[in-house]
């Protein structure tokens, strides 16, 4: 059975916004690695818009840009959405019964499935679905963009830290 993950970059201050963070080498190298691992992602439509970036190639990228964007475009992504016509490659949607649909893919899966953006995440929180919560910890405060937590935040237990480069902790919770 796979587990289900939140996890994504994050202010002191609790906010997560993808023009804030520029991940140092060591975060970037593990979040490639990371995505390699997984068994799939499952995005709410506005974030998989954001990383559809990946989709094409860039002149400007180095070694470490085009490795990540290999990992992505490899990995099974589902993405949740009523209104999206189509999804790009290796991408299915997810229609109306979000609640089936992942208790199916957390039962056909093996290993993790990353869960991508605030609101889908606290859809799935409230639905009981997230089995692990990874804050990567930025030593910013934004004073906007989304919260981490998009609703009020679960009982949590912390499970793990880590620490990544000079500056980033990742605290890793589970639900109490």
């Amino acid at each position: 059975m796979a587990k289900l993950v939140f996890g994504m970059n994050v202010s002191l201050d609790g906010y997560v916004d993808h023009m804030a963070f520029t991940p140092e080498p060591a975060l970037f190298l593990h979040f490639t690695d990371h995505v390699r691992s997984l068994a799939g992602s499952l995005y709410g439509r506005r974030m998989y818009d954001v990383m559809r970036y990946w989709d094409d190639d860039h002149p400007d990228w180095g070694a470490a840009e085009r490795d990540f964007a290999a990992a992505w475009r490899g990995q099974p992504k589902w993405v949740v959405s009523r209104t999206m016509a189509s999804s790009g490659p290796n991408a299915t949607r997810v229609g109306e019964d979000l609640a089936a649909a992942v208790k199916a893919l957390k039962a056909e899966r093996v290993g993790e499935i990353d869960v991508a953006g605030p609101g889908l995440a606290q859809t799935l929180t409230d639905l009981g679905l997230i089995d692990e919560y990874r804050l990567y910890l930025h030593p910013v405060a934004l004073g906007r963009g989304k919260p981490f937590f998009a609703g009020p935040r679960p009982p949590l237990r912390l499970a793990a830290t880590a620490r990544f480069g000079e500056d980033v902790i990742r605290l890793t919770y589970v639900p109490a």
